[in-house]
Order: C-alpha cells, then sequence, then structure tokens
C-alpha cells in the first residue's frame, strides 16, 4: 500500500492484496446470491443527460467522446450536451435506467446485486479513489415496495459486513421524511439545503454548520440550536421517537418518517443486535433519496467515512405513468480493501493460486509432469508444472518464493517403475504420493484469507 502509482486514484492490486479483495467480493456475492439476489451488470457509460438529472455531483463526471470527435471540435462546442457520454460515478442511476429499459423481461419486486467499476474525478486521498469497486444489492418494486424491504437489505448488508475479516462496525439508520418532517415544522422551508448542512456536521461540526444554517439558508438562531437537537439524537432502540417527540414539533411528514424509522430499528435490534442505531444527523447528500437512508462506519476506523450507504428512492426510475420505488444498500468496496489492506486487517496466506509444482528431474519428464498435473487439476487441485529440469533446490526455492506449500516429485525405483513423491517444503516432510488421489489439506488447497491477528507469527 505504500507503493506510488504512475496515476494517481487509480489502483492496481499486487497478487496478495488482489486476493484479499477477491475475497471480500466472493462473500458478497454469497451472501447476496443467500438471499436471492440475482446479478447483473450495467455498461460503463451513460449520457450526461442520465447522469445529472440526480443530485449535484456535475464535478465528479468524467466525459467520454471518440478522438475524431476531438480532432474535428464537436466535444469542445458543446461539452455539456446532454447526449454526450460518460463513465458511471456510482451504480444506482445506471440501474434505475436499466429497470426502466428492461421492465417488461423483470419480475417485480426485483432483487438485484451489481459489483462493478464506477469512475469520480475527485481529488484522491484515503479512502477516495477515481476509479473504484462498488458492490450494490437493491429492491425495487413495481407501483409500490414494502416497506420491510428496508430492513431487508439492511440485514442482508449485516450478513455479508460480519462474514468479511473486518472487525465491527456500525450501520447508522435515520428517516428523510422524519428530518424533512421536522424541518418544515420549525420552519424551515429549503428541507434539502438543510440536509446538505447536516450532512457536514462530522466535518466542521455544530457550531460552523449553525452558521450555515443562519447565513445560507436564513433559519434563525433558535431554528439552527432545534435542527442541531435532532441531529445529536442516537439509541440503539426505537427510544428515539419519545426522544424526538420531546422536542414538541408537530408535523405529519415527521410522524409518518418516525413510524418507518421505528420499525426499520426495531427489527434490525431484534434479528441484528449491536449492529445498527439510530442517528438522526445521517442526511446523504444524493437528492433521490425519499426515506430510510444508511450509512456504515467501521468501529475503530470511524474518519474513513462511511464504507456501505444508501437508502430508499420512491422516484429515481418511472417510465410514462409507471414508478419503481427502491432500496438499496452500497459497499465501497476499494475504500473497504484499502483500509484492510493498509491497516493488514487480512491477509492471504500465500500471494498465489497454486498448491503444488510439480519439478522436473530431467527435460524428457516434462510430458508426464503435465499428465500428473492434469490429474491433480481433475480434482480442483490448483498446479504447474516446472519449464526445465534445474537443480531440486532451485525448483524448491522458486516455489518457496512463490508461496507454493507442496513440490512434486518423479523417480524411479530400482525396478525402473515410476514413483511419487511430495514435499512440504514449509515443514520439510516428504512422504510417497499417487496424483489420482493425493489431496493436500483443506487449508492448502486454496489460499486463505485471514483476520491479521489471527496468524501464528510461527
Amino acid at each position: 500500500m505504500s507503493r506510488k502509482a504512475s496515476l494517481s486514484g487509480f489502483h492496481e492490486w499486487l497478487p496478495a492484496e488482489r486476493l484479499v479483495e477477491q475475497h471480500v467480493l466472493d462473500t458478497l456475492r454469497r451472501t447476496f446470491e443467500l438471499h436471492g439476489f440475482a446479478g447483473i451488470e450495467t455498461r460503463a457509460v451513460e449520457t450526461l443527460g442520465q447522469l445529472l438529472r440526480k443530485g449535484e455531483i456535475d464535478k465528479e463526471v468524467y466525459a467520454v467522446s471518440r478522438l475524431a470527435e476531438d480532432a474535428e471540435g464537436t466535444s469542445a462546442k458543446d461539452p455539456n450536451d446532454p447526449k454526450r457520454l460518460a463513465l458511471h460515478f456510482d451504480l444506482t442511476v445506471p440501474f434505475a435506467r436499466y429497470v426502466v429499459e428492461n421492465a417488461g423481461h423483470l419480475a417485480f419486486p426485483f432483487r438485484r446485486f451489481q459489483m462493478q467499476k464506477v469512475w469520480r474525478g475527485e481529488r484522491p486521498q484515503e479512502g477516495r479513489a477515481r476509479e473504484f469497486t462498488q458492490a450494490d444489492i437493491d429492491v425495487v418494486g413495481d407501483g409500490e415496495l414494502s416497506p420491510r424491504y428496508d430492513a431487508d437489505v439492511a440485514l442482508v448488508m449485516a450478513e455479508a459486513l460480519g462474514a468479511l475479516p473486518i472487525g465491527d462496525f456500525l450501520i447508522r439508520v435515520n428517516n428523510r421524511k422524519l428530518a424533512e418532517g421536522f424541518y418544515r415544522g420549525i420552519g424551515l422551508t429549503d428541507a434539502a439545503g438543510v440536509l446538505r448542512s447536516i450532512d457536514k456536521l462530522e466535518k466542521i461540526g455544530p457550531d460552523e454548520v449553525a452558521r450555515l444554517l443562519q447565513e445560507e439558508l436564513g433559519a434563525t438562531e433558535e431554528q439552527a440550536r432545534q435542527a442541531l437537537e435532532l441531529a445529536a439524537i442516537r439509541t440503539e432502540d426505537t427510544s428515539f421517537v419519545e426522544q424526538v417527540r420531546a422536542l414538541g414539533v408537530e408535523d405529519e411528514l415527521l410522524e409518518e418518517g418516525l413510524a418507518e424509522l421505528a420499525d426499520v430499528v426495531g427489527t434490525l435490534h431484534r434479528r441484528a443486535p449491536g449492529r445498527a442505531v439510530a442517528d438522526l444527523s445521517i442526511a446523504r447528500g444524493l437528492d433521490y433519496y425519499t426515506g430510510t437512508v444508511y450509512e456504515t462506519v467501521l468501529v475503530g476506523h470511524e474518519q474513513l467515512g462511511s464504507i456501505c450507504s444508501g437508502g430508499r428512492y420512491d422516484a429515481l426510475a418511472s417510465k410514462g405513468t409507471r414508478v419503481f420505488p427502491g432500496v438499496g444498500l452500497s459497499i465501497g468496496v476499494t475504500r473497504l480493501v484499502m483500509r484492510m489492506l493498509s491497516q493488514e486487517m487480512a491477509v492471504a496466506s500465500r500471494s498465489v493460486p497454486t498448491a503444488v509444482y510439480v519439478a522436473l528431474t530431467q527435460d524428457a519428464d516434462w510430458s508426464e509432469a503435465q499428465d500428473v498435473a492434469a490429474l491433480l487439476r481433475e480434482r480442483g487441485i490448483p498446479a504447474e508444472v516446472a519449464v526445465s529440469a534445474e537443480k531440486f533446490g532451485k525448483q524448491i526455492k522458486y516455489a518457496d518464493r512463490r508461496g507454493i506449500p507442496y513440490v512434486w516429485f518423479m523417480g524411479r525405483d530400482d525396478a525402473g517403475t515410476r514413483t511419487h513423491e511430495v514435499k512440504d517444503i514449509r515443514s520439510g516432510e516428504q512422504t510417497a504420493a499417487d496424483p489420482a488421489d493425493w489431496t493436500p489439506s483443506a487449508e492448502d488447497l486454496l489460499p486463505q484469507i485471514t483476520r491479521a491477528e489471527d496468524v501464528d507469527p510461527a
């Protein structure tokens, strides 16, 4: 992780690091599929008009064009042409377009997971890259979607994250209706502006947020104080409802948000105790969220920011009078893996998949060595074959340098019969073996990803 990249913000993992990332992706995929989510992949580009219609993200988009267009000056004439192509900055907006275009071929509610690269033209720093991988799950309905899915997707993510070697994490949950109803109840009409200011609370602190509310949104000192009082509420159960009502604000939308958030937090408290809290400071900056919103932090690594966020969107996707409400969560896989590697939270037992290196006694044995490797591979044992009959010590050293645990030797006995032996180069133990039935231990069959503290220093 200390290597200097030739292009800032675009990470290229070493083999052992890539194994950690692959373990994360495989674990997420298995969990999502266990819960009935179908995998899809959308194209890398969308039109600018599609990408820019929701949220204030225009400065983060990478626009793309053909060199011929640039040479002709086409792009320069109108760089903001809504038909121009750009790389997607998240997976939610492309997914909304996908649902609209394929609605006639999907069964609703549609449960999808998606793991792809996305691109944002922002300043690279720890936890932020210009090219990174996200892993999303969403449930989308046709016309309506039960609020129970708000808790469902959070439970799935809690299970998926809990299967990773990342330590404790906390899903922080709020509801935009609750917040907007409260602001309306105290006389602040620009709810979106207040949410954007509250979203900066952890970065700039309450005093600066109060100043923003008063100077930029026209809030009184009392209104700013009330907004900050709401944002300070945080509970592990549904007791936040009484704390909000104790603030003395009444509004129909506020009551609707309180009821929805109580259902979600109550379910999470029962089914995933200790994994979630109601945190009324969570706002989420994108405009398309309409109800429940989530942010997830690693305990002890809160300065990294959210590793998994999302929410409810009731109007992101529509086709004529047909509306497709949904709810989803997105894991910043690259952000998470960067922290796992930089803090040595997880390590790979070796950097290559190979479990057995078939050595050569003489070059003429190469074809027969390939037969041995083929027998091993038929039973799912990763194997590779030496290309030349160098000294055994050199072949063993090569295997050791790459982290391959076993070296296979072929020889002949006094009667000229072919013999086979396998050597565990870590212990030095060497035993007779048959390529048709020999199997390494389960731990050695494939690279293992473990918590760093679980690794035996010996």
